[in-house]
């Protein structure tokens, strides 16, 4: 089964792969804008933006796209996205270090042209790690569009647990999304 995956995500790419699924990597051109409502919405409607980005193309495939985002810890309401520079990864990540978050990931899934999306929350805590860790972390690039700044399979992994959900959520791509993929490929 050939799955077209519209992120440009080396990490949610490499999840399918382990999964053994031939994955083609095809990012979508659609902007990030953020919308009004809880983080849950707004993950779910630039995955759907990112849907609509994908029009026609690649016909005959099946087609995953998604998006993530980090509650704030401090606001609710508010989401987290990537980092845009170094100066940004560092105050994201001060604000995150030695606290809980929760991470929400929205993805759909075209199959014979018609979408489906499932959104999924985890939480992960970060250590109180040092300003040493701090600027290693932020010096190695390993925060470059990951949202909230961190790779939890990267860098941060000694650094961060996943406390409540999966980290297939926290990685990018629902729980749900995984087991609706190998369903498929079954």
């Amino acid at each position: 089964m050939r799955i077209v995956l519209a992120s440009a995500s080396a990490r949610r790419r490499q999840v399918l792969t382990d999964l053994g699924l031939i994955v083609e990597a095809a990012p979508t051109d659609a902007e990030e804008k953020r919308v009004e409502g809880t983080v849950e919405s707004q993950v779910l409607a630039i995955a759907k933006a990112k849907a609509s980005a994908v029009g026609s193309r690649h016909p005959g495939s099946i087609v995953v796209v998604a998006d993530t985002m980090l509650t704030d810890p401090d606001d609710p309401m508010q989401g987290l996205g990537q980092p845009s520079d170094e100066a940004a990864a560092v105050a994201m990540l001060l604000r995150l270090r030695g606290r809980r978050h929760r991470v929400w990931s929205a993805a759909g899934i075209r199959v014979a042209g018609t979408w489906t999306f499932q959104t999924a929350s985890a939480v992960v805590e970060l250590n109180g790690f040092s300003d040493d860790v701090l600027s290693e972390l932020v010096t190695s690039g390993s925060w470059r569009g990951k949202a909230g700044g961190y790779d939890l399979e990267g860098a941060m992994g000694p650094h961060a647990t996943v406390v409540d959900g999966a980290a297939s959520t926290v990685l990018g791509l629902p729980d749900s999304t995984v087991s609706a993929l190998m369903a498929l490929a079954s």
